[in-house]
């Protein structure tokens, strides 16, 4: 019974002094091979507790490998490592490595290869920079009308959201944010009145300078009435009217919204309820759409007033007479024709730019790459609209 006793004290005091030996340094290091091929294998959970025994180990190791030439750390056994560990071993690797001998990593779990290469501790093979295969201009022109065809078909899909949330407004209007529309109203016309009187009046005074030489040659002077007022209500007036809220519009509204979708405040207001077609989007197009008419009847009047200006001071017309002539040479249809294509130009910039911005990724990148594709957009189709408004005028006889 003395013996057992004895006995179980004994294992139980060697439990102890290894329980506080595993508090004092919770790794192991064991040095094996040969003198010229050394095998370092290191065990356990290494934080930074344990980085001034680390540092003394290392020192006395880097000592120790005189005759070596090639050392072989071993992590396999290694439980966790943290960052300051694995710095003070990649430094000991370059030490040996400094004394031109061969010192690599080897073996350890996920976790701690995660750690090693985090530090550079093992090598990569380098690799090749891909070459790039420049393409032809068959597989530009290929590789760009595609990309057309996909933004027409993103541009519908977004349409017909949109056409979708319009009726479920219709149904609850609460849910639209009609207290946008006025600030929308007060940016895309109050703010755009003097540079769309400044372009417009320009175009008129231009167009009539430019035409009034060929109309002397033929005495028709007072045609250039009617050149200059049809003109601009059919035409130049809401077509320039509309370029010029392009600019200044659609590109601030692709702006903003790609501006909130890459700072996900878009899905911010999704999170709360609220939807981005009916709450960014119809406040947008409803505002626009509403002051491209006041818009292009002010592009009309000042592009007519341009055309005065020349033809009193070059063709010796008369206020008066001009007047005269106007009332005969623009019809009621020239203007309507006019209120609906700048109606139709509206809804379209405001579509493309917000569909553009919506679909913005990428950072402050994507944000300037899908403004400038709304702009590009928007120009198109406002070229491909009033063509299409053309021919069907045309066919109607008006």
């Amino acid at each position: 019974m003395t013996e057992i006793g004895a006995h179980g004290k004994a294992s139980r005091l060697n439990d102890r002094l290894s329980l506080v030996a595993g508090l004092l340094q919770r790794f192991t290091w064991e040095r094996t091979g040969s003198d010229q091929a050394q095998r370092i294998e290191l065990g356990g959970s290494i934080t930074i507790d344990d980085s001034a025994a680390l540092w003394k180990r290392i020192g006395e190791s880097i000592a120790e490998l005189k005759e070596a030439r090639s050392v072989e750390i071993d992590l396999s056994r290694i439980r966790v490592i943290d960052g300051a560990c694995m710095a003070l071993l990649v430094h000991f690797r370059s030490d040996v490595r400094a004394r031109r001998i061969r010192c690599e990593f080897v073996g350890g779990a996920a976790e701690v290869e995660r750690i090693v290469d985090l530090y550079g501790g093992h090598k990569k093979a380098k690799r090749k920079r891909a070459v790039r295969k420049p393409a032809n201009a068959v597989e530009q022109v290929g590789d760009a009308t595609l990309a057309v065809f996909r933004e027409i078909r993103q541009i519908l899909d977004f349409f017909g959201q949109l056409v979708v949330s319009a009726i479920l407004a219709v149904k609850n209007p609460k849910t639209v944010n009609f207290h946008d529309v006025g600030p929308t109203m007060e940016r895309a016309g109050a703010d755009a009145a003097p540079i769309v009187v400044l372009i417009n009046f320009l175009i008129g005074l231009v167009m009539a300078y430019q035409s009034s030489a060929q109309l002397k040659q033929f005495g028709a002077n007072i045609y250039v009435v009617d050149l200059v007022a049809v003109s601009m209500t059919r035409e130049l007036g809401p077509l320039m009217t509309a370029i010029i809220i392009c600019g200044r519009s659609g590109a601030a509204f692709a702006a903003e919204l790609g501006t909130m979708k890459v700072s996900e405040e878009v899905d911010a207001l999704r999170t709360l309820g609220f939807m981005p077609l009916r709450h960014l989007v119809m406040p947008r197009m409803l505002g626009l759409i509403v002051v491209a008419p006041f818009l292009v009847l002010l592009a009309d009047a000042v592009g007519i007033a341009g055309g005065m200006v020349v033809a009193a001071t070059t063709l010796d017309i008369t206020p008066t007479s001009f007047m005269i002539q106007l009332r005969g040479a623009v019809k009621p249809s020239d203007i309507i024709s006019g209120l609906v294509k700048s109606v139709v130009f509206a809804g379209a910039i405001a579509l493309i730019s917000c569909q553009q911005g919506l679909a913005t990724s990428g950072g402050a990148e994507g944000v300037g790459r899908r403004t400038t594709g709304a702009v590009v957009s928007i120009l198109f189709a406002l070229v491909v609209l009033d063509a299409i408004f053309t021919i069907l005028l045309a066919g109607l006889g008006l």
